[in-house]
């Protein structure tokens, strides 16, 4: 439990410096495998002017560029906070099994960090979302999703262990 600590505290400390630096909101994240930290990056929203630099996002990117590979198979996540859903679905995607987080999303609501429309919207019919989404060129798209299926399994194998 002391280790699990000790990362938790790593996090929660990215998350403090944010508010001197106000590279970005206050979030932190460390990603850790085999006892060994592969990542510890803050929220870099405001700094790199990219709504997607999450503290999570930036700690998975800079994780599976350190393994050269995006399957996170293994790694454990200690986030400052309960993670937005944008940020989840980055941890299914990377295979993250395991994460450990401070703060929760109604605490990020009370301090101005609320998410809660989005898991609304996430929940609706894409025809029902707050955005406008059209469907256009699927004959022409469709044709690249062939091309993948027919690709032989040992490319696929490739692509997804990053050997390629």
């Amino acid at each position: 439990m002391k280790t699990h600590q000790k990362y938790m505290q790593r996090a929660i400390s990215l998350s403090e410096n944010n508010l001197e630096t106000l590279a970005g909101g206050p979030f932190g994240c460390v990603i850790v495998r085999d006892g060994k930290i592969l990542s510890a990056e803050a929220n870099s929203v405001t700094h790199d002017c990219d709504p997607t630099a999450h503290a999570e996002i930036n700690a998975i990117r800079k994780a599976a560029k350190k393994i050269g590979k995006a399957d996170l198979s293994g790694c454990v996540m200690y986030t400052s906070a309960e993670p937005c859903p944008m940020c989840l679905s980055a941890i299914y995607w990377a295979n993250i099994k395991q994460v450990y987080y401070g703060n929760t999303k109604r605490d990020a609501e009370w301090a101005g960090f609320g998410d809660q429309f989005i898991l609304e919207q996430l929940k609706k019919n894409i025809d029902d979302q707050a955005i406008n989404f059209e469907r256009i060129s699927a004959s022409d798209a469709i044709k690249v999703f062939e091309k993948w299926v027919s690709a032989s399994p040992e490319l696929k194998d490739k692509i997804k262990d990053g050997s390629l």
